[in-house]
């Protein structure tokens, strides 16, 4: 073993003491002195070895070592602690290694994988568009609306049947400097295609409200709804749940909002006071579904709360430090990858950190929220249309990487009023002595205090 005495380098302990004049065999007339062994002349001879050559100073075994020398016993004490360090050292590393290994397993098996809608849209590859800029990525992310489980409590459970609660395409540019979510309003009347159901049945083409799509063929039917609505092709998906929507404001201890009112909307499960303040991650779920209680009731402006809530969300995890910090960035991933149901090029976590990586220098005022231009469906008030051109406008806009603007809707209207009640958007001219102004849209980006505005 390490600590063997056999490994202590020196002279053994008699020889110590007989060197020193210590317990060594005694004269003839008894003293304890040595025999004398002078000359005649009373001169000790220098000792000689067989060979009779002079031994150096400090040769022999009662020798003392040189000036600045270690003693061999020393040394060895040295070695033998230097070996235990390492071997510290190196357990040290291995179990850190392991648990790294481990919290990354355990991440990465949270993620659950859409292999369903993937193999959807392989079947109709053929009519889906093609991406148009190399590196630019579109993302669908989809709310689930499902009342099955734990989410029972927000609403009834009709079977298991779910719809698309809140449905953002988000672009990421291609130089990875902004990043625009665009709002599909869950009542917007457009064309869903054929799609597949889960029991094996084929729905027809129809017109019909947006979130149908999802209750009808689940994912893969909602981005070809999406795709064919906007001629944008959707590179990724992700659908998130309600508790993990929870869990992930709970991960950054809470969002701040401002509120002009006090609510009060037992649907919603939300008692909140007028004010700035932090919500927890069951308010958050609340403030974001409320839809009677808050403004005018309608769905346009929870969309408009959903997009401040996200970019106020966006912006407290940049810059509160929890990217930088990993004891505050797990339970965040953790919260986040639980959350989550993706397609296969998003579900390891290697793949969705490449995605946050290549979006954590994005400037918050460059993460941009808008709604695609809409106005109430001409023969049902309660129902969302396109406003055109605008809209096939801003689907150009994205599909082809250029920049949009974005300005709250009080400033927007102002704008309007005073251009004749024509905005950027809505006209889009080239000056042909200049470039091609951005055209503005109503909205927010993540940098906004929306207790200022």
């Amino acid at each position: 073993m390490d600590a063997d005495v056999s490994e202590s380098a020196g002279p053994p302990d008699d020889s110590d003491e007989s060197a020193a004049g210590g317990t060594g065999p005694r004269s003839g007339n008894g003293s304890d002195a040595p025999p004398a062994t002078g000359d005649a002349s009373g001169t000790t001879p220098t000792p000689r070895d067989a060979s009779g050559t002079t031994p150096a100073p400090g040769d022999g075994p009662g020798a003392t070592p040189p000036s600045g020398a270690t003693p061999l016993s020393a040394a060895g004490h040295r070695h033998h602690w230097l070996r235990w360090t390492a071997l510290g050292a190196s357990f040290v590393v291995l179990v850190a290694a392991g648990v790294g290994w481990w919290l990354y397993k355990k991440l990465d098996g949270n993620i659950r994988t859409d292999t369903s809608a993937a193999a959807e849209l392989k079947a109709y590859e053929r009519e889906r568009p093609v991406s148009v800029v190399h590196d630019a990525e579109n993302i669908l992310l989809i709310g689930s609306d499902s009342r099955a489980g734990d989410n029972r409590k927000y609403g009834r459970d009709d079977g298991g049947s779910q719809r698309s609660d809140t449905t953002i395409l988000l672009h990421l540019a291609a130089d990875r400097k902004s990043a625009t979510a665009m709002s599909l309003p869950r009542d917007l009347m457009t064309w869903i295609p054929v799609c597949h159901k889960s029991d094996g049945t084929t729905t027809k083409k129809q017109f019909a409200q947006f979130n149908w799509a999802f209750e009808f063929g689940g994912t893969a039917c909602t981005i070809r709804t999406v795709e064919k609505m906007t001629g944008i092709r959707i590179d990724h998906h992700m659908v998130v749940d309600f508790n993990g929507f929870k869990d992930m404001v709970d991960a950054v201890d809470g969002v701040e909002v401002c509120l002009k009112k006090p609510v009060d909307d037992a649907d919603a499960h939300l008692k909140l006071p007028s004010g700035r303040q932090t919500l927890d991650g069951e308010q958050a779920l609340g403030y974001v579904r409320a839809r009677k209680s808050i403004g005018n009731g309608s769905d346009t402006e929870r969309m408009d709360r959903q997009q401040q809530f996200l970019g106020a969300l966006v912006n407290k995890v940049q810059s509160d430090g929890v990217l930088l910090n990993p004891t505050r960035l797990y339970p965040v991933l953790d919260a986040a990858t639980k959350a989550l149901t993706t397609d296969p090029g998003l579900d390891s976590l290697k793949d969705l950190y490449e995605l946050v990586r290549g979006m954590r220098n994005v400037p918050t005022d460059k993460v941009q929220f808008l709604t695609v231009p809409r106005q109430p469906y001409a023969a049902n008030r309660n129902r969302d249309e396109l406003v055109q051109p605008d809209a096939n406008r801003l689907f150009k806009r994205l599909r082809q990487d250029d920049p949009v603007a974005v300005v709250p809707a009080d400033r927007l209207k102002h704008d309007d009023e005073k251009n004749n009640g024509k905005n950027n958007a809505e006209t889009d001219t080239t000056d042909a002595s200049g470039p091609t102004p951005t055209p503005t849209y109503s909205g927010n980006n993540a940098a906004a205090d929306l207790c200022k505005q």
